[in-house]
């Protein structure tokens, strides 16, 4: 083969695998990264408005702990309402099931996640005594007058509830019937709220 025979043969293989690597990474660059599909924005988007569901409930069960800690004396008339709060944290964080309201406005049980991983009996029975970690007690205010305190704690459960409420708006159609069920608890709890004790007051 004479010598301009093989310069032709070597820059046609040349040419051939510049192309090749020219279209690997025309290829690579055209596809980018991958973009989330509908199904998983929805779960993303589900799973924000989880969290501040969660911490909106979160933040009332803080008031709460708050009151009965600043007044004992309201601790067993608080106590049913206190562990209804502390199941809605659960379901609405877990997306499950949450109990309604009994006569006295307790919660007949603690709720049932869906799906087979939720937490044992004895996980759920903690989530109902344990104060809440979403902030620290001190930086609830609790007037010193208990009916005061029965007050802001009533408008608490009201503002929770309307929160609750809008959020029904942007909510898949399975947690927001979860939602208008913990709305609906926290209604009849600021009405328990407003009712008056044996002795009278409120």
């Amino acid at each position: 083969m004479t010598t301009v025979g093989r310069r032709a043969l070597l820059a046609a293989g040349a040419a051939g695998a510049a192309a090749a690597l020219a279209g690997c990474t025309s290829d690579g660059d055209a596809a980018g990264p991958r973009k989330p599909d509908a199904a998983e924005r929805a779960a993303a988007a589900e799973a924000a408005l989880r969290g501040r569901s969660a911490a909106a409930s979160r933040d009332l069960l803080a008031q709460y702990d708050a009151v009965i800690e600043g007044h004992p004396a309201l601790a067993a008339r608080l106590a049913p309402l206190r562990a209804s709060a502390a199941a809605h944290v659960k379901a609405l964080a877990e997306g499950g099931t949450a109990p309604a309201p009994g006569p006295s406005g307790a919660a007949p049980s603690s709720p049932r996640p869906s799906g087979p991983s939720g937490p044992s009996g004895a996980a759920s029975a903690s989530v109902s005594t344990a104060p809440s970690p979403s902030r620290s007690l001190a930086l609830v205010r609790v007037p010193a007058d208990p009916a005061a305190a029965l007050r802001n704690l009533t408008a608490a459960e009201r503002a929770t509830a309307d929160t609750h409420t809008a959020a029904l708006l942007t909510a898949p159609p399975e947690y927001a019937r979860l939602l208008a069920s913990v709305a609906a608890a926290g209604a009849a709890h600021a009405y328990l709220l407003t009712e008056p004790t044996e002795g009278g007051r409120g």
